[in-house]
């Protein structure tokens, strides 16, 4: 079902507005495409204020860019129900890693993609298991980055930081 999105609808989130299930999605299953220009990190724009940062980085040094759409909204949880595939750095897919239920807020852990050490903010997911901070790949605990590595939501980048 890759490249068409599902029916998804934006409502008050845990910390902010966020994206939430209109229907069942099961493991495994295609949520959306995100889409946005690529960027180097030297063209990036300034971010006032963390809110308001919709870049998701993609690359070394390359960040996808904002696009308008709904990919721009999904929050950050610890324990995410939700993860990024990497087809390319520009072919980017947001897929269920659990079953989600309509109503469901869908959530990705925003430290899969980061290996930037310029970047944090403080964790509001209020899960169970929050790391109360949102870092790069290299600082979540070794059995979290397995997790994330098996279920295939870790782009190569970060996989080189795992060792045995």
């Amino acid at each position: 079902m890759a490249g068409k999105s599902r029916k998804l609808y934006f409502a008050p989130g845990d910390s902010t507005l966020g994206v939430f299930a209109g229907e069942r999605f099961r493991r495994g299953d295609f949520i959306v495409r995100f889409t946005g220009a690529i960027y180097g990190v030297k063209d990036l724009p300034p971010i006032v204020r963390p809110q308001d940062d919709r870049f998701v980085q993609v690359g070394i040094r390359k960040y996808m860019g904002p696009s308008g759409g709904v990919d721009d909204y999904f929050n950050h949880s610890c324990n995410p129900n939700a993860g990024l595939t990497f087809v390319t750095d520009s072919k980017i897919n947001l897929i269920a890693i659990k079953d989600i239920s309509p109503g469901e807020e869908i959530t990705w852990d925003y430290s899969t993609t980061m290996d930037e050490d310029d970047w944090e903010m403080n964790c509001k997911c209020g899960a169970a298991n929050c790391r109360r901070r949102i870092r790069d790949f290299k600082y979540l605990p070794r059995a979290i980055q397995k997790k994330y590595a098996m279920l295939g939501i870790v782009p190569a980048y970060n996989l080189a930081h795992m060792t045995a």
